[in-house]
């Protein structure tokens, strides 16, 4: 294979080249957060790679990797830095949607963006909605003569800073549901990097506004005449549990960073049960329980994953099998409720084993508990585990909205 050759070849799970990107997004990750440098040079370096094509399958040109083989890429993303791994989160998802698809030329027109490394962003909440997560959008589709003119702001934009394309919700002239994908580079599209979260800093959270933004007819999703007939949201489930895996991720960060601390300090109390703290069995059984919850929270992630995976399996005239999806929205449900314990609780037993030192803002220790605290606010559990108990006391079907 020439040079050539093997620039155009996506990167493949379990690869050399994929542990290779890794590392290097990895180097400084803490240093980015703590500078507030914007990781533009490594999504160049993911773009490059194409990693946004991992889920495409390799006779399409992508990387040919299994839906756990994605949420794997994902923890192990935000392992290396939790913004980047988060911020592809649109990204997987619209591709995961565009898999979906029947056969034809919009298809292998976005497919082949995709491999080419180019990305997506996000233009789906509005801060103005009554309610979290419905279709009430008021970003509107005014048609035209080719197409469609797109007026509306939308806020939440994660990662659409750093993509070349972006998905967009919004409702035509009477009131219908309706969504497009279009290029970023269109005139009138303004991404403002404008969100002022204390955690995932840099994933570009903020507005983007569209001011008479066109958009062809053949990119425009409309609803069926029947509204009743759409399916339950197969991505639902997946865009929940992607959250999941960023936390997961999360926690091997504390994990590495309570070894380091560790290891380093030098002095002890008095009061302590060795004069080293490395050999202090105290501080000795902080990292054991980190490792632990840090295990529990990867495996927990793959093996909803699996449960995930059956939903391409069952598409079927262009749609999902909605028993099959709801399911996997309760799995993922159930697991980001655990994963939320799980990733506080390792980020807050880190300073368990570091003195006043550690709570220093030079150390950074905190950005850990920040990060998932911030992911895990997308979706307050409060209302995840009261859906649940309806559901199982009551047989109540769950919510089939964007945030569930």
């Amino acid at each position: 294979m020439t040079a050539t050759e093997a620039a155009l070849v996506a990167v493949r799970p379990g690869s050399a080249e994929l542990d290779e990107l890794l590392t290097r997004i990895a180097a400084g990750a803490a240093e980015r957060e703590a500078n507030e440098t914007a990781p533009f040079e490594q999504i160049d370096w993911i773009k490059q790679a194409r990693l946004g094509a991992f889920r495409v399958p390799v006779a399409e040109g992508g990387g040919g990797a299994s839906v756990r083989e994605l949420f794997e890429l994902v923890a192990r993303l935000s392992h290396a830095d939790s913004n980047i791994g988060h911020l592809l989160r649109a990204h997987y998802g619209t591709v995961e949607d565009i898999l979906l698809w029947p056969a034809s030329p919009r298809r292998e027109k976005w497919l082949g963006r995709v491999v080419a490394g180019e990305l997506f962003g996000n233009g789906n909440n509005e801060l103005g909605a009554t309610h979290a997560g419905d279709y009430n959008k008021s970003t509107t589709f005014t048609p035209d003569a080719e197409g469609f003119v797109i007026n509306g702001t939308k806020y939440y934009s994660t990662g659409t800073l750093y993509a070349d394309h972006t998905f967009v919700t919004g409702v035509t002239s009477d009131g219908l549901p309706v969504q497009a994908l279009l290029s970023l580079d269109n005139s009138g599209i303004h991404v403002v990097d404008d969100w002022d979260g204390f955690g995932q800093s840099l994933t570009a959270t903020g507005t983007t506004r569209f001011e008479d933004a066109r958009v062809d007819a053949e990119d425009v999703t409309l609803p069926p005449e029947d509204l009743s007939t759409i399916p339950r949201w197969h991505l639902g489930p997946f865009y929940q549990h992607y959250l999941n895996a960023v936390v997961a991720g999360n926690v091997q960060s504390v994990l590495d960073d309570a070894i380091t601390l560790i290891r380093g300090r030098g002095r002890s109390f008095t009061h302590g049960s060795a004069d080293l703290p490395r050999e202090d069995p105290v501080l000795q059984e902080v990292v054991g329980e980190i490792s632990a919850l840090a295990s529990a929270s990867t495996a927990l992630v793959l093996e909803t994953a699996d449960v995930l995976a059956r939903i391409p399996a069952t598409v079927s005239d262009g749609r999902t099998d909605d028993a099959v999806v709801h399911e996997a929205a309760l799995r993922a449900s159930q697991a980001q409720v655990v994963l939320q314990d799980l990733g506080l609780r390792a980020a807050t037993a880190l300073f368990d084993g570091g003195g006043a030192s550690a709570v220093k803002r030079s150390a950074n220790l905190d950005r850990h508990w920040r990060n998932i605290r911030t992911v895990v606010s997308h979706n307050p559990v409060r209302f995840k585990n009261r859906a649940i108990g309806d559901l199982l006391v009551n047989g109540e079907t769950l919510p089939d909205n964007t945030y569930f």
